[in-house]
């Protein structure tokens, strides 16, 4: 097993590195320039445009450039081309805001999607399963930016809930108490929106999932040994039913990059997501080329963790 991860941790370094290349040369011949360099802006003489495309080497070849890049973001000295701020510092600091919805919406979907799917399963063709089927098709149709400000609206009339943004303004020298608790009142809503999408469409895997293998000939043979239900439907059912679970899990890691970016908008969060966005609009490369670099770091990360994983679930894949 460690020649194996050891094996593997190398491969996914030397495709890290092939990732950078690439991704930096797409971003590199994408048609735009950085804001601050912009030929329209009337507040910029030709002399000053070419004085800043000097100091942030926008002239030189893409190589030499990818050098200056990947230098700056090893040393730590890499600056953002809106605001000359360092990256490493902009992206922890958003790190540590979507970090929190990331969890939650995360930990919301799996411990409901799992339940939903594997009741469902368990009660084919009743009222539960049609009920639960058509409100998970209705929620993967639905956008989740309409029901989102559905949501709002209701929230903020009917319940007066805080929902824009990460505090209640004025609340900033409340107790800790108090503090902590204004918080999960503003998380509570975007996280429980990003993960309504993830619900339905789990529920559903889970649900194909169990059926198909509560029709193996070993479920049978269980029940016919007299083991008890909850132990040949958790035990033997739903084990031998994870490991696609296991695969998806690792996917969705890289979702901390951008995976909510659409809610981090829609409710002012400021997140990693809405970070990699406003930098797109301002063609801040430094800061989309590290968030890209990261979001790949963390998608084989995930596949890593899900190769494990795979061995401890299953036996039969450590031989």
């Amino acid at each position: 097993m460690l020649r194996f991860i050891f094996n593997s941790v190398g491969q996914r370094v030397v495709l890290l590195i092939f990732i950078s290349f690439i991704s930096h040369a797409i971003i590199h011949l994408a048609p735009g320039e950085p804001s601050l360099v912009d030929p329209s802006n009337p507040r910029l003489k030709p002399e000053d445009i070419q004085k800043i495309r000097s100091a942030f080497h926008l002239d030189d070849p893409l190589h030499v450039q990818y050098f200056y890049w990947a230098r700056d973001l090893i040393s730590g000295d890499l600056k953002s081309f809106k605001d000359n701020q360092p990256v490493l510092a902009k992206i922890w600091e958003r790190f540590l805001n979507s970090f929190p919805l990331f969890l939650v919406a995360t930990i919301l979907t799996w411990t409901l999607a799992f339940p939903l799917g594997v009741r469902s399963a368990l009660t084919q063709g009743s009222v539960f399963d049609k009920v639960s089927t058509f409100m998970s098709y209705a929620l993967i149709s639905i956008p989740g930016f309409f029901l989102s400000y559905i949501c709002i609206i209701v929230m903020v009339k009917q319940f007066h809930f805080p929902v824009i943004g990460m505090k209640t303004f004025g609340l900033e020298n409340a107790g800790t108490m108090v503090s902590i608790m204004d918080r999960l009142e503003h998380i509570a809503l975007p996280a429980f929106m990003s993960a309504m999408g993830g619900i339905a469409i789990l529920s559903r895997y889970v649900r194909s999932q169990m059926l198909e293998t509560l029709n193996q000939d070993y479920i049978r043979t269980a029940r016919a040994k007299g083991l008890s239900e909850d132990t040949v439907v958790y035990h033997h059912g739903l084990r031998n039913a994870l490991l696609p679970f296991i695969t998806l899990f690792g996917l969705m890691i890289p979702g901390l990059i951008g995976g909510s970016v659409i809610f981090e908008t829609i409710f002012a969060w400021p997140g990693m997501g809405r970070l990699g966005y406003e930098a797109i609009l301002s063609r801040d490369f430094p800061i989309i080329l590290t968030l890209n670099f990261f979001a790949a770091a963390l998608a084989l990360v995930g596949t890593l963790i899900s190769d494990i994983l795979y061995a401890v679930v299953d036996p039969r894949i450590k031989l």
